[in-house]
């Protein structure tokens, strides 16, 4: 948008009209579905949330107004987010979670504020609709599933997923800054102490500086969940980390291993239901596209977050379902079946299902079974019977392949002090319990 079309200007500020229309200017064809009327239709609190990016409103002329550099600099970085449609994030309902009522102009729990905003009778008059998320429409990208009479649930792109995430962060964090500033200003001076707002004092006063994530370095290596998970002050400590796998978005959740119960790392919300699959059952689960993400496109970044588990590394395997996903995905990838779609040429058949009996206690008797779901023509069934410990020694071998560093830091001299039996599976077969990978 050209200099000159921009109205409301005073000095380095627009007004919240201006901005709206420079908002939606510079973002008309960005991946990311944004809103209309950001500024406008929402109450100023002093700022406001464009993607990931705290944009302060300052008072002038009885209205208010924000800085043009922040509208750009906000515009330039969500244009810069891609978005695929097809790899989703149940985002809700889970049951057990209760709704947080919307605060008006906090972006806290955003989940929860969709959820909300989707249970509204949709005769809700307009004024007391809540308004966008981070200036983003997610309704344009929400996926509703159905299963079976009533039941549904929601789902979000990705990096829709993250990118409120990030926001939900940079919101709490710039609230939190503002509040140590002002209790900064109004405590008396003291010649011997300093407060923790002064100390963390920011150079620009239209952008209090946030709390620094540090990267995660081991800290937490061989540290049992269960033991660490009741200690008091878990919850802040991992926020203070950036998430282990993707190294972006900020840490909120302790992602562990269930079959040996040792801490992985801290993970944010996004990474903690990546690995998750579309299905899960006892011991059946639906083997998802994204698992291309996972053992292809970032094989070695995910076997590395695996193997943080020290069980797993030293057995050089991974857990039972990981273990019979990879079997679907990569071992039986030849023997997957392929049908003529008109000019697209040949494609997969079907979906890829993995279901296993025993347990992976009892490794002689487990038996891995790799079938297609939903073929067009019907004809095709089982691909694949693979005992546990074939798939075991097939995944070892591939491994040394795929990522080397990760397979020379494994094997069988590790074993001192691992459980003696590892844990069973647990089953989720409801989808509401996030933590199972």
């Amino acid at each position: 948008m050209s200099e000159r079309v921009i109205q409301g200007r005073r000095g380095d500020l627009i007004s919240l009209d201006a901005a709206d229309a420079l908002w939606a200017g510079l973002t008309g064809e960005s991946a990311m579905p944004t809103a209309a009327a950001v500024f406008t239709c929402s109450p100023i609190k002093g700022y406001d949330l464009l993607g990931s990016h705290v944009v302060a409103a300052v008072a002038q002329g009885g209205g208010w107004g924000v800085p043009e550099a922040e509208v750009r600099r906000a515009a330039a970085e969500l244009n810069a987010v891609e978005m695929d449609r097809r790899d989703l994030v149940r985002v809700g309902p889970f049951g057990g979670v209760p709704l947080q009522q919307h605060s008006e102009g906090i972006l806290l729990r955003w989940r929860q504020r969709i959820a909300q905003e989707l249970r509204e009778p949709a005769f809700l008059p307009q004024a007391r609709r809540p308004f966008p998320l981070a200036g983003l429409d997610w309704r344009q990208v929400l996926v509703e599933q159905t299963h079976g009479g009533d039941a549904h649930t929601w789902w979000l792109p990705r990096s829709v997923v993250r990118l409120l995430d990030a926001a939900e962060h940079a919101e709490r964090q710039w609230l939190q800054a503002v509040r140590q500033r002002s209790e900064a200003v109004n405590e008396p001076p003291s010649p011997h102490r300093k407060t923790k707002a002064a100390r963390q004092d920011t150079t620009n006063p239209d952008c209090p500086d946030t709390a620094a994530l540090r990267p995660y370095n081991g800290e937490l290596k061989g540290l049992l969940y269960s033991a660490l998970s009741r200690k008091p002050g878990v919850s802040r400590t991992v926020a203070r980390w950036t998430c282990a796998v993707c190294h972006t978005a900020p840490a909120a959740v302790l992602d562990h291993c269930h079959e040996h119960g040792y801490v992985r790392a801290p993970v944010c919300h996004s990474c903690n239901t990546q690995e998750r699959p579309d299905h899960l059952y006892s011991n059946d689960i639906r083997v998802a596209g994204h698992y291309t993400h996972l053992f292809d496109t970032k094989a070695a970044d995910w076997l590395l977050h695996w193997h943080r588990c020290p069980g797993c590394r030293a057995r050089t395997t991974l857990p039972l379902p990981h273990l019979a996903a990879w079997i679907a995905h990569i071992a039986c990838r030849p023997l997957r079946p392929t049908h003529r779609r008109g000019s697209r040429g040949r494609e997969p058949c079907g979906v890829l299902r993995v279901s296993w009996t025993g347990n992976q206690n009892a490794p002689r008797s487990c038996l891995l079974t790799v079938t297609v779901d939903f073929c067009p023509s019907g004809e095709h069934r089982v691909l694949a019977r693979v005992p546990y410990r074939e798939a075991a020694e097939r995944f070892r071998t591939w491994l040394a392949v795929a990522a080397p560093a990760v397979a020379a830091a494994a094997g069988p001299d590790r074993l001192d002090d691992l459980p003696a039996q590892s844990r069973p599976v647990i089953a989720d077969t409801n989808g509401e319990g996030l933590a199972l990978f």
